[in-house]
């Protein structure tokens, strides 16, 4: 422990950015022994009890926020909130019982569309994200005000994470700004600029990193206490990152790009830096890819895309069909070598080889160090096209036949774009939403619909799962 009471672990920023971290977690819910699921998904909670204790969140482009929210006696448990749009010229959020699927309360947010929502570590409140606030909401109450508005971007307002303890709050948003609010006053603490709209920002599980991608193909790294910027990564030059998530443990980052391809790094953090290695590059759909989210268990990777589809990735190296499929393709290469051919001398310069080395160090260069940062801000373009498919020996297992992340599931059943999803606590279940104006709720063990909810006049652009089965 610090002298000023900070844990040494922790980095720290100004008075309403430092606290201490709540711990390692069980991502995997409270311990449930009556369960009934066999093989891989045997640890999961049992359907029953993971619904009882879930409720869905969601919007749509009508101006609704709309809660789904499940009952045990007269407690909420499980809740989903979906945003959706509307012709109307107001902006609701919906909260629905995600066991029975009975919409039990509507929020209005008529100033203007909700693009993305999150509810605090502590269950209490919900926040709306629009086109230049983001609205606190009580979750409980009947009071359909927000408590507390958020004021000072200039522009639409594309993401939103809490502090563990829900102390401060990380925004960004199109005005080309990631931003942190202190939760209590709503005064702005921190402001950090990109060259492009910002699309989406995480919090690195240390509470002293922020993660943001924006519209010009950036990935940045802030560090808090310090209050700079310390990597840069360009996963594919001028190509718009349009989502970004971190592993609850720390250890992956991953990002989606609009051309649907994915990109892993794996994150080593020491006592005062972290490293940035590049895992794994794959197409994980053939259209615009508009989310990506690790689950909480750091063994699965969802995705969605406007291919109507979302798709859940393997990153476990247990997983059973990941071992089988690279047992037996090991096999078939033992008994059919490849045959060597001769290769033709090349026609690229001999210096070439070095310029694509100078882009692979800037997957993990300081910012500080003025030579990576001149090719970081002028990054050298190449004539042939960038490679769809990299992986390394220490990353998870991939798939050798379609040069991807070994592919569990595909959510296949949505008639338009999918635009956000949510993991359960558990990791087990998967909320999708879509412009085809349905959120589906997903058992991923089957990769069957649990639960459908309807009703919404327009499509349901995002959503929320309030999880009380997850440790706090």
């Amino acid at each position: 422990m610090a002298e000023n009471g900070t844990p040494s672990e922790v980095r720290s920023g100004p008075p309403c950015l430092d606290s201490s971290p709540k711990g390692s977690r069980d991502s995997s819910g409270t311990e449930n022994k009556d369960i009934t699921k066999t093989g891989y998904f045997s640890h999961y909670t049992p359907l029953a009890s993971a619904l009882a204790n879930m409720s869905v969140i969601l919007c749509t482009g009508i101006g609704l926020i709309t809660l789904i929210a499940y009952f045990s006696g007269v407690r909420p448990y499980h809740s989903v909130a979906i945003y959706t749009r509307t012709l109307a010229d107001y902006i609701s959020a919906s909260f629905w019982e995600a066991l029975s699927g009975i919409c039990s309360r509507t929020i209005q947010h008529p100033d203007s569309q909700v693009n993305r929502l999150c509810i605090t570590p502590d269950k209490r409140f919900l926040a709306a994200a629009g086109h230049n606030n983001v609205k606190l909401f009580d979750i409980k109450s009947t009071n359909p005000n927000p408590v507390i508005t958020f004021e000072g971007h200039t522009n639409n307002i594309t993401g939103v994470a809490f502090h563990c303890e829900g102390k401060w709050m990380v925004t960004s948003s199109e005005d080309g700004t990631v931003k942190v609010w202190d939760t209590r006053t709503g005064s702005l603490q921190r402001n950090y600029v990109h060259r492009a709209a910002v699309n989406d920002v995480v919090i690195h599980p240390n509470q002293g990193e922020l993660i943001s991608g924006d519209h010009a193909g950036m990935v940045r790294v802030w560090d808090l206490g310090e209050s700079v910027c310390t990597h840069q990564l360009i996963p594919e030059e001028d190509t718009a990152v349009l989502s970004v998530s971190v592993a609850s443990d720390g250890s992956l980052l991953c990002a989606g790009n609009k051309k649907g391809n994915v990109y892993l790094w794996r994150m080593v953090q020491t006592d005062d830096t972290t490293r940035i290695i590049p895992v794994c590059t794959f197409q994980a759909h053939k259209d615009y890819l508009t989310r990506v989210l690790l689950s909480p268990d750091v063994k699965h990777l969802a995705t969605c895309s406007a291919d109507h589809t979302a798709k859940v990735w393997n990153l476990d190296a247990e997983f059973p069909p990941a071992k089988l499929a690279l047992k037996q393709w090991k096999e078939k290469e033992a008994l059919n070598p490849p045959v060597e051919t001769p290769v033709e001398a090349p026609v690229t310069p001999v210096e070439a080889p070095a310029q694509s080395q100078d882009l692979l160090r800037i997957f993990d260069a300081p910012i500080q160090d003025r030579d990576l940062l001149r090719i970081t801000d002028n990054p050298p373009r190449q004539e042939t096209p960038q490679q769809t498919f990299t992986s390394s020996p220490d990353g998870p297992p991939m798939d050798p036949v379609n040069h991807t992340l070994f592919l569990e599931t595909t959510l296949a059943n949505h008639q338009r774009w999918v635009w956000d999803c949510a993991f359960s606590a558990d990791s087990a279940y998967l909320v999708t939403v879509s412009s085809d104006h349905y959120a589906r709720l997903w058992e991923l063990g089957t990769g069957n619909i649990i639960r459908q909810y309807s009703g919404h006049h327009r499509g349901a652009v995002c959503v929320a799962l309030n999880d009380y089965s997850e440790p706090r």
